[in-house]
C-alpha cells in the first residue's frame, strides 16, 4: 500500500502561494500595485481594500496613480496611505492620487533583502512543519498495522522529496526577488 501525499502537496502549495504575496508586498524601486494590497479604506461604514474602491495604474516604472471610482473618498485614501508602513507621501490633485517611488538606497535595498530572506525562512519552517505531520501520519500507518515497515521507509523518503521540491522552488523564488531587489 502507498500512501497518499497530495494533501500535503496542497499545503505546501498554499504555503508558497503564501510567500508569492508576502514577496510582492515588499517594494523594488518599482512600483508595483501589490504593495497597495493590504490597505484599506472606510467605505460606508466598512473596512474595504483599496483595490475595491479604485482604479490603480502605473503610468511609468516609479509612479502609481490611485483614482477613487467615487471622488469624496480622496481624502480617506490619502489618509490611508499615509497611515500605512509604504512610507511614501501620497500626492492629492482633486481627481487622483499620485505615489511617487523613490530609487531604493543600498541600506533599504540589505534591509527589504534580510526582510525576503525571513519570508522565505518561515515558509521552510511551515513546510517542515507539514512535512512532520506527515511523519507522523506514517508513524501511526505503521502502529495501527495498516502498511508495513518498508512502506513507511518509502512514505518517508517521499514526504523528504516531497519538502526537498519545495524547499528548492522556496530558494528559487528567494534568488528571484533577491535579484529583483539588488537591480538598480
Amino acid at each position: 500500500m502507498s500512501v497518499d501525499f497530495k494533501e500535503y502537496g496542497r499545503k505546501m502549495d498554499k504555503t508558497l502561494e503564501h510567500l508569492d504575496e508576502e514577496f510582492g508586498a515588499v517594494r523594488a524601486g518599482r512600483a508595483n500595485p501589490k504593495v497597495l494590497d493590504r490597505i484599506t479604506v472606510e467605505y460606508y461604514g466598512s473596512e474595504t481594500p483599496l483595490n475595491g474602491v479604485a482604479n490603480i495604474s502605473s503610468p511609468d516604472a516609479r509612479t502609481l496613480v490611485i483614482q477613487p471610482w467615487d471622488a469624496s473618498l480622496l481624502k480617506e485614501v490619502q489618509k490611508a496611505i499615509l497611515s500605512s508602513d509604504l512610507g511614501i507621501n501620497p500626492q492629492n490633485d482633486g481627481r487622483v492620487i499620485r505615489l511617487t517611488f523613490p530609487q531604493l538606497t543600498e541600506e533599504r535595498r540589505k534591509e527589504l533583502t534580510k526582510q525576503v530572506k525571513k519570508y522565505a525562512e518561515d515558509a521552510k519552517v511551515a513546510m517542515r512543519n507539514i512535512r512532520r505531520d506527515g511523519m507522523d501520519y506514517v508513524k501511526k500507518l505503521k502502529k495501527n498495522s495498516e502498511i508495513t515497515e518498508d512502506d513507511q521507509k518509502k512514505a518517508e523518503k517521499d514526504l523528504q522529496d516531497l519538502l526537498d521540491k519545495y524547499i528548492k522552488k522556496v530558494d528559487d523564488s528567494l534568488a528571484a526577488k533577491e535579484k529583483e531587489l539588488m537591480a538598480i
